[in-house]
């Protein structure tokens, strides 16, 4: 079914019975102030929902089009867990191993015991970034840290708690994916040769020169403080008070001192180069649907294991102390790099649902219950993690459809 052209002129596909979803995605746009988004659908390798519509840059009054790439700040993390997976299928390491296995100097200042696991988990302690001093985009790039990130000292006994490693969980994922593969390639050329390559799917860790600024849509996010005032009420308190405080773990994980990931960096084609992969990837909606919904429908052309597909399927553990997370300060569930669904916090058909948002509500996931793989982005973004209304009435629109 073909949406009409309207303004903002939506466009794209829905198939019989998802009728709800173009509604939705309409409504978004008319109601809900939406600027620029994309949502697709694949359910068993069919792409049952494929929508695109408004501007990729509003400012030059730009459409947004099929082939319109958009970066997806932290859903970048899941990808990098998706590259983690698929050297866990090709038997690189267990996600039992201690990290220290495979990377020696990691085992300092009490990280010896450290697991995979509790690493991915985001359990480990190493979350804030007080060592750290970025002067410019290229210091962000996981080659030009790994000895500060093998030195560094957990802030809390492994295990006992977990915070998010905001930035700091995709470097790690890209030094035990670099170490453990016999050619020694970094994780943008890692996704790209086993995962987005193989599936023809168009995801970037690193950003290619040779893709044309005009198909880059441009992210407006929060960049003042008089634009933070007007989405104060995006942003839970108790996250709020903790960006408040420059000494509390909140603020230590999530603001560099040099503020080079702020919101508006992230339509720099020099930050964009970079493989960053805690944070600045960049699709086209279509292709990410395509990768997660690979994995929930058995990754065959990956090559995947019954193993590794198992591992992905399994419901977060929560630490000694509880879900609650010590950086974001609410409670949450994580495991092998994703976002996993909690009593408390639901997505998917069940547990066994795995995937990750992005700053300001852009998300991307996998349901292997029903071979499902979503993904939404968008450039008018806020305060919002996995509750943005406007995405979540895209999710629960397709739920309903099923």
């Amino acid at each position: 079914m073909l949406i009409k052209k309207r303004t903002p002129r939506l466009y794209g596909t829905v198939e019989a019975g998802f009728e709800n979803v173009m509604d939705a995605f309409r409504d978004n746009f008319e109601r809900r102030g939406e600027t620029g988004a994309a949502c697709a659908v694949s359910i068993n390798g069919r792409l049952v929902v494929d929508l695109w519509g408004g501007y990729s840059d509003p400012e030059r009054g730009r459409e947004w089009e099929s082939d319109t790439l958009v970066p997806v700040f932290s859903s970048t993390k899941g990808f990098a867990a998706l590259a983690a997976a698929v050297a866990h299928s090709r038997g690189r390491f267990s996600y039992d191993d201690p990290v220290a296995k495979h990377w020696p100097e990691f085992a300092r200042n009490g990280k010896e015991r450290i697991t995979i696991r509790q690493l991915l988990a985001h359990q480990a302690g190493l979350s804030a970034l007080d060592a750290f001093r970025f002067r410019s985009f290229g210091d962000l790039d996981t080659s030009a840290i790994r000895n500060e990130l093998a030195a560094m000292k957990p802030a809390w006994t492994p295990g006992t708690a977990h915070g998010y490693h905001t930035w700091t969980i995709g470097w790690f994922i890209a030094e035990l994916v670099r170490r453990t593969d016999p050619r020694g390639r970094s994780l943008g050329a890692f996704l790209q040769e086993e995962i987005a390559g193989p599936l023809e799917a168009e995801f970037y860790i690193g950003l290619p020169p040779d893709v044309p600024d005009s198909r880059l849509a441009k992210v407006k996010g929060i960049d003042s403080p008089l634009q933070l005032l007007f989405r104060l009420h995006e942003i839970p308190v108790p996250l709020l008070l903790g960006f408040a405080n420059p000494k509390s773990l909140t603020s230590r994980s999530m603001m560099d001192a040099d503020r080079l990931v702020a919101n508006g960096n992230f339509n720099r084609r020099d930050m964009l180069a970079i493989e960053f992969p805690s944070g600045n990837g960049v699709g086209n909606v279509r292709g990410m649907a395509n990768i997660y919904g690979t994995f929930a429908s058995g990754g065959s052309k990956l090559r995947l294991t019954a193993e590794t597909l198992e591992e992905l399927r399994r419901p977060a553990v929560a630490p000694a102390n509880g879900w609650f997370d010590l950086v974001n300060r609410t409670e949450l569930g994580y495991s092998l790099g994703f976002w996993k669904p909690i009593a408390s916090r639901r997505f998917g058909n069940s547990l066994a649902a795995y995937g990750h948002p992005g700053a300001g509500g852009s998300f991307c996931f996998a349901d292997p219950d029903i071979g499902l793989g979503y993904a939404y982005a968008m450039n008018q973004i806020g305060g919002y993690m996995d509750r943005n209304p406007r995405e979540n009435a895209l999710r629960k629109a397709v739920y309903s459809c099923l």
